[in-house]
């Protein structure tokens, strides 16, 4: 069986196209929430489940000896060398409020390493799709079909930058007093509520970094590689609250960014 990035990218793109169908469906309808999950702010609803469940479902029926890593559901070991890392709704909380900003996720690892990833944009139903290269084509990044990349330079005072927030209470103090450091060094700040979504506006050159404390391997598989392939670098480090922090920023000012960011708290490493 075909382990091509390329290949690994279009069954993830039909998949996730079917996923999107769903939670779009739902969306029309009475939106509730399921369970909460690390705290009372931290949901889940019908929809990221069933999502996730025809996602496993179809990569499933193609590829039964892969592994799999979602969001929703149990883990599922694989003797193939790949690996699906699934997110079915990222932003959920918008999802729920009806806030047309969530995506739907996925991503493949062969041999551990990420080589194919797409993030649909659920109510814009735009595509972001990316995959490593391989003996028989080169890397490839686009947004609906088109190649994407990131913006070109600018000094960090004319950087626009996203951010979000952890769901554990005490790490959102932390990350509130890191954002009133980090504003008056860059453009502004936004907070549009989807980390996959946002290191995706970093890879098509409508945001210049981002910035969050609490996120999941599955929030940002497929979006870091897209934003990579695009000219970003990415770096997961200990946040200031104990929890992963994301970090990422064009390649070309991302020390820059970097030291921004633990200079105004986000890291414990000040850099002062």
């Amino acid at each position: 069986m075909s382990t091509s990035p390329g290949a690994l990218a279009g069954l993830a793109l039909s998949a996730a196209r079917e996923a999107a169908g769903l939670v779009r469906e739902r969306a029309r309808g009475n939106v509730t929430v399921a369970a909460v999950k690390s705290s009372d702010v931290d949901v889940v609803t019908e929809a990221d489940r069933d999502s996730e469940a025809l996602i496993r479902a179809r990569l499933t029926a193609a590829r039964p000896d892969d592994a799999f890593l979602g969001e929703e559901g149990d883990d599922v070991a694989g003797t193939s060398g790949v690996r699906w890392i699934v997110d079915p709704i990222d932003g959920t909380v918008n999802f729920l409020y009806g806030i047309p900003q969530y995506a739907v996720s996925v991503a493949a690892e062969h041999a551990g390493e990420v080589v194919a990833g797409v993030v649909i944009d659920v109510q814009g139903r735009t595509e972001y799709v990316g995959h490593a290269a391989d003996d028989t084509r080169p890397a490839s990044v686009t947004r609906d079909g088109a190649p994407i990349a990131v913006r070109g330079p600018a000094p960090l005072a004319e950087r626009l930058v996203a951010t979000g927030f952890s769901y554990d209470r005490r790490v959102r103090v932390i990350q509130a007093e890191a954002v009133t450091r980090l504003l008056p060094h860059v453009r502004d700040v936004r907070r549009l509520g989807s980390c996959a979504l946002d290191l995706c506006l970093v890879a098509d050159g409508r945001l210049d970094g981002y910035v969050e404390e609490g996120v999941n391997y599955w929030d940002h598989a497929a979006a870091g590689l897209i934003a990579r392939l695009a000219g970003a670098r990415t770096k997961v480090t200990r946040g200031a609250g104990g929890l992963d922090l994301l970090v990422c920023a064009p390649d070309h000012g991302f020390e820059e960014f970097l030291e921004a960011v633990r200079t105004a708290g986000f890291s414990p490493v000040s850099g002062e």
